[in-house]
């Protein structure tokens, strides 16, 4: 495959090479593919003045005027749904469908929000005859944002046209191992109109962007998804400042299975989903609780659907999943499954990496894990699910709830009274019963406890790239 992008930044409305650079590498053969430009101090300046100048330009456009390029920008990234999943398969490694499927999604944010960006509201609020009290929506400004590499398209594509939906300007700090996908982006929103400036595409060091960008004073918002570690430190780091930030931060999501559904058919569907990423979602469902009176017959339905996924290289029409994004990754799985076995947990399939090029690991089934084991305490990201027996849904509520995570949770049951109690009584900013996804465009996304805060999604996501203004306005001079 030679369909690989000529990564740059892009900074102002140009395109720029540095003469620094890493090695992009393809998972799924180990072998470097491309070379991603670092940004120097000079080229964040350079950033920061662009998206200074971006602002006043952008800020005075229409609603409607800024949907019609965010949806000429959408409609450009359709038309290159298939050379954009290419560059994703080869520097992600997740099967083409699946990288296509990506695309989609990126480009439903930008519609969604295009649409919702034309109906952030104010109000008017009645008062007494002579004066007016006037609540505005206004755009908060230049927007600092960072975005993982586990989904190279979607992720910053969410923040993105969150931010120019709301009229901000955006430095976008995308993920050096992943960087295809946001500079597709880029230049889909070149390509559309965009006015210089409003949204800039930087990669580099990760803490050294950081640390240097959320300082400074045009910064008017940190938006990051990420690890719940590096979510507290650019955290206290805005807080230095006092910055409002956007964090969706770890998970570690448990699927409570109560005993009135089928378990071969909640199995299957929590197996394919399990795979899905190679299990590299912070929304992935991992800590199954399983009522004991399906637990056997689940575990066995669950192991036989996840020994029958095909993995492989995502180009290959069979595969159903492909490597895991790095080397770090199998490294982890391997500590956390050493250390659940360990401590008498039983593993029922996969376990160990594949003998072969790329970092490919098959989905692994852990049962019977005791709560001691790192595994039931940290997110393992990658396709590794623990499956262990509950005599009741109190008792699945309580270990769902016991750890500091509350992202994404699932349940199965056809009780509408379980229902109501799974989802009054978990502990997540978001909660699917009968489902496995998590969130959609129109709906708002973000977690509870040390999951993060804030929202992304929906009217409740666009509202965070706003700030309230209170307009009191008397007709007359008053005293």
């Amino acid at each position: 495959m030679t369909d690989y992008p000529d990564l740059q930044l892009y900074i102002g409305g140009a395109w720029k090479r540095t003469s620094a650079s890493q090695p992009v590498v393809n998972p799924a053969s180990e072998a470097v593919i491309g070379q991603v430009p670092v940004a120097t101090r000079l080229d964040m300046d350079d950033a920061l003045d662009a998206a200074q100048g971006g602002f006043k330009v952008w800020m005075r456009f229409s609603p409607r005027k800024r949907a019609e390029i965010l949806l000429r920008a959408a409609a450009l990234m359709r038309e290159r749904v298939d050379e954009i999943a290419r560059a994703i398969t080869l520097e992600h490694g997740k099967p083409f469908p699946q990288a296509r499927l990506e695309v989609i999604r990126g480009c439903e944010f930008f519609e969604w929000d295009a649409a919702e960006g034309q109906r952030i509201y104010g109000r008017v609020i009645p008062s007494e005859p002579g004066i007016k009290y006037i609540v505005h929506h206004q755009p908060i400004g230049m927007v600092a944002a960072f975005s993982p590499w586990n989904f190279p398209l979607s992720q910053p594509a969410r923040k993105i046209a969150g931010a120019l939906a709301a009229g901000c300007s955006i430095i976008m700090k995308a993920s050096e191992e992943t960087p295809a996908g946001a500079m597709h982006i880029a230049r889909a929103l070149h390509d559309a109109g965009l006015p210089p400036g409003v949204m800039n595409l930087i990669f580099g060091v990760p803490s050294e962007i950081s640390e240097y960008l959320i300082p400074q004073p045009p910064v008017r918002l940190v938006a990051f998804t990420g690890s719940t570690s590096v979510g507290k430190r650019l955290t206290r780091l805005a807080a230095d400042y006092m910055k409002p930030v956007l964090m969706e931060l770890g998970g570690h999501a448990p699927v409570i299975v109560c005993d009135d559904v089928d378990p071969a058919a909640a199995a299957a569907a929590s197996a394919a989903r399990k795979a899905r990423n190679a299990g590299q979602v912070c929304t992935s469902p991992t800590r199954f609780f399983v009522q004991d009176g399906i637990y056997a017959a689940f575990v066995d339905a669950f192991v036989d659907r996840a020994r029958s996924v095909i993995v492989g290289d995502g180009f290959e029409s069979a595969t159903e999943m492909g490597p895991l994004a790095n080397d770090r990754r199998i490294t982890a799985m391997e500590a956390l499954i050493s250390d659940a076995a360990q401590r008498g947990a039983r593993v029922l399939t996969g376990g160990r990496r594949l003998d072969r090029p790329g970092y490919f690991f098959p989905v692994t089934v852990l049962a019977d894990v005791p709560d001691p084991a790192r595994v039931m305490r940290e997110e393992p990201f990658g396709p590794l699910a623990v499956i262990n027996p509950v005599s009741s849904i109190d008792e699945a509520i309580q270990k769902a709830n016991g750890l500091p995570f509350g992202l994404a949770a699932y349940a199965f049951t056809h009780s509408a009274a379980r229902a109501d109690q799974l989802a009054e009584g978990i502990e997540a900013g978001n909660v699917s019963i009968n489902t496995l996804e998590a969130s959609v465009a129109e709906t708002p996304f973000g977690g509870m406890k040390e999951s993060g805060y804030g929202r992304e999604g929906g009217t409740e996501g666009l509202l965070n790239y706003t700030v309230v203004k209170n307009i009191s306005h008397s007709m007359t001079i008053q005293r």
